[in-house]
Protein backbone atom coordinates (compact mmCIF):
# COMPACT_ATOMS: atom_id res chain seq x y z
CA UNK A 1 0.00 0.00 0.00
CA UNK A 2 1.75 3.06 -1.01
CA UNK A 3 0.61 5.52 1.26
CA UNK A 4 1.07 10.04 0.90
CA UNK A 5 1.45 11.30 4.60
CA UNK A 6 1.08 15.18 4.73
CA UNK A 7 0.59 16.92 8.05
CA UNK A 8 1.36 21.24 8.70
CA UNK A 9 -0.63 21.55 11.82
CA UNK A 10 2.71 23.53 13.42
CA UNK A 11 4.76 25.95 11.78
CA UNK A 12 6.59 23.14 9.98
CA UNK A 13 5.64 20.60 7.44
CA UNK A 14 6.08 17.11 7.02
CA UNK A 15 5.56 14.60 4.22
CA UNK A 16 6.53 11.35 4.02
CA UNK A 17 6.12 8.40 1.66
CA UNK A 18 5.65 5.17 2.66
CA UNK A 19 5.45 1.53 0.92
CA UNK A 20 3.42 -0.48 3.94
CA UNK A 21 4.53 0.62 6.59
CA UNK A 22 8.22 1.35 5.46
CA UNK A 23 9.06 5.13 4.82
CA UNK A 24 10.56 5.15 1.10
CA UNK A 25 11.08 9.17 1.42
CA UNK A 26 10.24 12.04 3.87
CA UNK A 27 10.47 15.61 4.00
CA UNK A 28 10.27 18.38 6.45
CA UNK A 29 9.69 22.13 5.37
CA UNK A 30 8.98 25.51 7.00
CA UNK A 31 5.90 26.85 6.78
CA UNK A 32 6.16 30.43 8.96
CA UNK A 33 7.49 33.31 7.34
CA UNK A 34 8.27 31.31 3.85
CA UNK A 35 7.89 33.94 0.91
CA UNK A 36 6.76 31.03 -1.14
CA UNK A 37 4.61 28.06 -0.45
CA UNK A 38 6.52 25.17 0.38
CA UNK A 39 4.09 22.15 1.31
CA UNK A 40 3.68 21.07 -2.38
CA UNK A 41 7.44 21.54 -3.76
CA UNK A 42 8.37 18.76 -1.00
CA UNK A 43 5.47 16.53 -1.92
CA UNK A 44 6.95 16.58 -4.94
CA UNK A 45 9.92 16.56 -4.01
CA UNK A 46 9.24 13.12 -2.07
CA UNK A 47 7.47 11.57 -5.01
CA UNK A 48 10.93 12.52 -7.17
CA UNK A 49 13.42 10.81 -4.21
CA UNK A 50 11.34 7.55 -3.84
CA UNK A 51 11.32 7.65 -7.37
CA UNK A 52 6.82 6.81 -7.33
CA UNK A 53 4.76 8.79 -9.37
CA UNK A 54 1.59 10.14 -8.43
CA UNK A 55 -0.87 7.90 -9.90
CA UNK A 56 0.59 5.36 -8.04
CA UNK A 57 -0.45 6.61 -4.64
CA UNK A 58 -3.08 4.55 -3.20
CA UNK A 59 -4.27 6.37 -0.43
CA UNK A 60 -3.77 9.81 1.36
CA UNK A 61 -2.98 10.56 4.92
CA UNK A 62 -3.54 13.92 6.46
CA UNK A 63 -2.91 15.61 9.49
CA UNK A 64 -6.26 16.79 10.67
CA UNK A 65 -5.05 19.09 13.30
CA UNK A 66 -5.56 21.17 15.57
CA UNK A 67 -3.18 23.50 15.46
CA UNK A 68 -2.62 26.29 13.20
CA UNK A 69 -5.29 27.85 11.04
CA UNK A 70 -3.26 28.67 7.34
CA UNK A 71 -0.98 25.71 7.44
CA UNK A 72 -4.01 23.30 8.07
CA UNK A 73 -5.74 25.08 5.22
CA UNK A 74 -2.68 24.09 2.80
CA UNK A 75 -2.43 20.66 4.02
CA UNK A 76 -5.55 19.27 3.96
CA UNK A 77 -6.27 21.64 0.29
CA UNK A 78 -3.09 19.64 -1.20
CA UNK A 79 -4.57 15.99 0.26
CA UNK A 80 -8.32 16.68 -1.05
CA UNK A 81 -6.58 17.79 -4.38
CA UNK A 82 -4.47 14.91 -4.80
CA UNK A 83 -7.27 12.65 -3.72
CA UNK A 84 -9.74 13.37 -5.93
CA UNK A 85 -7.31 14.25 -8.84
CA UNK A 86 -6.08 10.44 -8.60
CA UNK A 87 -9.42 8.88 -7.25
CA UNK A 88 -7.63 7.40 -4.34
CA UNK A 89 -9.39 7.42 -0.81
CA UNK A 90 -8.66 10.17 1.84
CA UNK A 91 -7.91 9.17 5.74
CA UNK A 92 -7.62 11.41 8.33
CA UNK A 93 -5.54 11.61 11.63
CA UNK A 94 -5.09 14.03 14.41
CA UNK A 95 -1.99 15.72 14.29
CA UNK A 96 -1.44 14.79 18.12
CA UNK A 97 -0.96 11.51 16.61
CA UNK A 98 1.79 11.90 14.83
CA UNK A 99 3.34 13.85 17.40
CA UNK A 100 3.61 10.79 19.50
CA UNK A 101 3.63 7.95 15.71
CA UNK A 102 6.63 9.96 14.60
CA UNK A 103 9.19 9.69 17.88
CA UNK A 104 10.99 7.41 19.45
CA UNK A 105 9.22 7.62 22.34
CA UNK A 106 8.88 4.24 24.21
CA UNK A 107 5.98 2.15 25.22
CA UNK A 108 3.27 4.66 27.67
CA UNK A 109 0.81 7.02 28.05
CA UNK A 110 1.59 10.49 26.64
CA UNK A 111 -0.48 13.51 27.23
CA UNK A 112 0.31 15.70 23.91
CA UNK A 113 0.04 19.61 24.22
CA UNK A 114 0.04 22.02 21.55
CA UNK A 115 0.05 25.89 21.67
CA UNK A 116 -3.19 27.14 21.17
CA UNK A 117 -2.27 30.79 22.02
CA UNK A 118 -3.80 33.20 24.12
CA UNK A 119 -2.48 31.16 27.15
CA UNK A 120 -3.80 27.83 26.35
CA UNK A 121 -2.99 24.52 24.97
CA UNK A 122 -4.44 21.87 22.49
CA UNK A 123 -4.50 18.41 24.91
CA UNK A 124 -4.76 15.02 24.12
CA UNK A 125 -3.67 11.39 25.47
CA UNK A 126 -2.35 8.58 23.25
CA UNK A 127 -0.80 5.43 24.11
CA UNK A 128 2.00 3.80 22.69
CA UNK A 129 1.68 0.02 22.98
CA UNK A 130 4.40 -2.98 23.79
CA UNK A 131 4.44 -3.43 19.97
CA UNK A 132 4.55 0.65 19.01
CA UNK A 133 1.67 1.21 17.88
CA UNK A 134 -0.52 4.24 18.59
CA UNK A 135 -4.00 4.10 20.48
CA UNK A 136 -5.44 7.53 20.94
CA UNK A 137 -7.08 7.90 24.18
CA UNK A 138 -8.58 11.03 24.50
CA UNK A 139 -9.30 13.68 21.48
CA UNK A 140 -7.65 17.14 21.55
CA UNK A 141 -9.24 19.34 24.12
CA UNK A 142 -8.50 23.16 24.89
CA UNK A 143 -7.58 23.86 28.02
CA UNK A 144 -5.48 26.91 29.91
CA UNK A 145 -1.69 26.71 29.72
CA UNK A 146 -1.76 26.70 33.76
CA UNK A 147 -4.15 23.18 33.90
CA UNK A 148 -1.21 21.49 32.17
CA UNK A 149 0.63 19.95 35.20
CA UNK A 150 -2.39 18.84 37.36
CA UNK A 151 -3.89 17.28 33.92
CA UNK A 152 -1.00 15.47 32.84
CA UNK A 153 -0.59 13.60 36.85
CA UNK A 154 -4.78 13.02 36.65
CA UNK A 155 -3.57 11.21 33.21
CA UNK A 156 -0.65 9.38 34.57
CA UNK A 157 1.07 11.02 31.79
CA UNK A 158 4.46 11.75 30.50
CA UNK A 159 4.12 15.32 28.42
CA UNK A 160 5.29 15.86 25.04
CA UNK A 161 4.95 19.01 22.77
CA UNK A 162 6.20 20.04 19.37
CA UNK A 163 6.47 23.82 21.80
CA UNK A 164 9.50 25.28 23.17
CA UNK A 165 6.73 27.06 25.56
CA UNK A 166 5.86 24.02 27.08
CA UNK A 167 8.32 21.89 29.46
CA UNK A 168 8.43 18.71 27.96
CA UNK A 169 9.67 16.40 26.09
CA UNK A 170 10.06 17.73 22.58
CA UNK A 171 8.48 16.24 19.41
CA UNK A 172 7.36 17.67 16.39
CA UNK A 173 4.29 15.92 14.35
CA UNK A 174 6.01 13.91 11.58
CA UNK A 175 4.11 12.56 8.44
CA UNK A 176 5.35 9.13 8.73
CA UNK A 177 4.18 8.39 12.13
CA UNK A 178 1.70 6.99 9.91
CA UNK A 179 3.47 3.89 10.09
CA UNK A 180 2.78 3.18 13.46
CA UNK A 181 -1.17 4.30 13.40
CA UNK A 182 -2.88 1.57 11.13
CA UNK A 183 -5.37 0.00 13.29
CA UNK A 184 -6.65 3.36 13.65
CA UNK A 185 -6.67 4.16 10.25
CA UNK A 186 -8.86 0.98 10.21
CA UNK A 187 -11.24 2.01 12.44
CA UNK A 188 -12.25 5.07 11.51
CA UNK A 189 -12.15 4.80 7.67
CA UNK A 190 -11.79 7.40 4.79
CA UNK A 191 -13.11 10.69 5.19
CA UNK A 192 -15.58 12.32 2.55
CA UNK A 193 -13.16 14.03 0.47
CA UNK A 194 -15.66 16.60 -1.14
CA UNK A 195 -16.81 17.70 2.71
CA UNK A 196 -13.70 17.20 4.85
CA UNK A 197 -12.41 19.52 6.51
CA UNK A 198 -9.64 19.62 9.49
CA UNK A 199 -10.25 20.47 13.00
CA UNK A 200 -9.03 23.95 13.73
CA UNK A 201 -9.39 23.66 17.17
CA UNK A 202 -11.79 26.94 17.43
CA UNK A 203 -12.78 29.76 14.86
CA UNK A 204 -9.83 31.85 13.48
CA UNK A 205 -9.71 35.40 14.67
CA UNK A 206 -10.93 36.94 11.77
CA UNK A 207 -14.19 35.20 11.94
CA UNK A 208 -14.36 35.90 15.67
CA UNK A 209 -14.40 39.31 14.37
CA UNK A 210 -16.48 39.67 12.14
CA UNK A 211 -19.20 37.38 13.71
CA UNK A 212 -18.62 40.33 16.99
CA UNK A 213 -19.39 42.89 14.48
CA UNK A 214 -21.94 41.79 12.21
CA UNK A 215 -24.13 39.87 15.64
CA UNK A 216 -24.37 36.72 13.30
CA UNK A 217 -22.36 33.67 12.15
CA UNK A 218 -20.13 33.86 9.32
CA UNK A 219 -22.09 32.84 6.17
CA UNK A 220 -20.28 29.66 4.43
Amino acid sequence: MITLAIDASTYGGSVALLDGDAVLAEEQVAMKGAEHERLMPAVASTLERANIGVTSIERVVCGAGPGSFTSLRIAGGIAKGIASGIGCPLYAVPSMALVVGGSALRAGRYAVAIDALRGELYVGLYDIQAEGEIREVAPARLIRAEEIDALVIDFSAKLVSPSPLVDALVSKPRAAGVARLEAFLQSRGPVDVRSWEPSYGRLAEAQVRWESLHGKPLPT
